[in-house]
């Protein structure tokens, strides 16, 4: 029996067809493309290092993200920007 099958998750991130990809974030769905996510993926982990997370926190307490070519906007504050890198993370290290 799984643990988590009646949990949903804010941040998901599904794999359509070969190189498309579905990103949810909240009520939001986005389709991108392989480049799109390491574009991406480049974008929060630039954010998310130490001294750009400190910078963030004192001053707006929240990133404004252009994605997959400027086609969405995202309002993250820290612990979805925190939950978006880990959701990209997991789903690199199953390649």
């Amino acid at each position: 029996m799984e643990i988590l099958s009646d949990v949903t998750f804010n941040i998901q991130l599904r794999k359509n067809t070969f190189c498309n990809y579905q990103l949810k974030v909240d009520q939001k769905i986005m389709t991108l493309s392989f480049p799109q996510i390491l574009q991406l993926r480049h974008k929060i982990n630039n954010l998310t290092s130490e001294e750009n997370l400190e910078h963030i926190i004192q001053n707006e307490n929240y990133v404004l993200l252009f994605i997959a070519d400027k086609k969405y906007l995202l309002f993250l504050e820290i612990p979805k920007l925190l939950d978006l890198k880990e959701e990209l993370s997991y789903c690199f290290q199953s390649f």
